[in-house]
């Protein structure tokens, strides 16, 4: 999942910047040398992720290479460059840029859920758990139900169930439409043999995220499990017209749904 927090969607608010920057002048009326340099480094760090999000990674580290080197003590910018190192499989980078950001902002939320998505794709589950819940107790994160949501996903992969649950149902508290968490509660409810528990938790996160070849396939399973063939159905078109190429359609074609 993608990512929360200071992920590639921040970098919406540089296209905005882009007109604006022209405009002005290299020190604003009162503002200081040190204030100056924060914000031409959060400004190239913005433009960082929006060239990112775009795919154009290599004037994204262009970018974000300026922006540590006008202001080397911000912290956004080095989260930045560890998520353009990650994206790049240069692990060894990723994590240095992770731990300078830390070192400089050792509570920050969105480095630490970021951190934390990093180190459980790089199989350190319970590192990765313990920097997502740390970010949680920051009163200052703003998305704290998406550090538990990755915390979710973390746990899931880690084979632990349960924990992966609880966390589930904690973004689900703070946030009872987040599609990711929803989806995570349908599978796990599935797998243990709620089909109807399932089946509503599928319902809330179509309704929240849209039909994905992913979800249909699911619901294709949990109406078959319940014997609603005319659901089954509707679930087995809606994957064979929307999503014809996709692996699950090549299942449902299979027999293997």
């Amino acid at each position: 999942m993608p990512s929360p927090g200071l992920r590639l969607g921040t970098g919406l608010f540089a296209l905005g910047l882009l007109a604006a920057c022209a405009n002005q002048p290299e020190t604003q009326p009162g503002e200081t040398r040190a204030e100056e340099r924060t914000r031409v480094a959060d400004l190239n760090t913005q433009l960082g992720l929006e060239y990112m999000r775009d795919g154009n990674n290599e004037t994204a580290l262009k970018r974000l290479e300026k922006a540590v080197e006008t202001d080397p003590k911000h912290a956004p910018a080095y989260t930045a460059l560890a998520l353009l190192y990650s994206r790049l499989g240069e692990v060894g980078k990723a994590e240095a840029n992770f731990q300078t950001a830390l070192r400089l902002a050792p509570n920050n939320g969105n480095t630490l859920n970021n951190y934390g998505m990093f180190l459980c794709q790089q199989k350190r589950y319970a590192e990765g758990e313990a920097a997502l819940l740390k970010a949680v107790k920051n009163p200052l994160y703003a998305a704290p139900a998406i550090a538990y949501t990755n915390a979710g996903l973390c746990a899931e992969q880690a084979g632990n169930p349960k924990a992966a649950e609880d966390y589930f149902r904690q973004a689900l508290e703070i946030n009872p439409n987040i599609a990711p968490a929803l989806f995570g509660m349908a599978e796990l409810s599935f797998k243990r043999g709620d089909a109807e528990g399932a089946a509503q938790y599928l319902n809330r996160h179509i309704k929240s995220a849209g039909a994905s070849a992913r979800a249909l396939a699911l619901g294709v399973q949990i109406e078959k499990q319940t014997a609603n063939h005319d659901r089954q159905a509707s679930y087995e078109m809606m994957l064979r017209n929307q999503f014809p190429d996709s692996p699950e359609t090549g299942q449902l074609q299979r027999g293997e749904l």
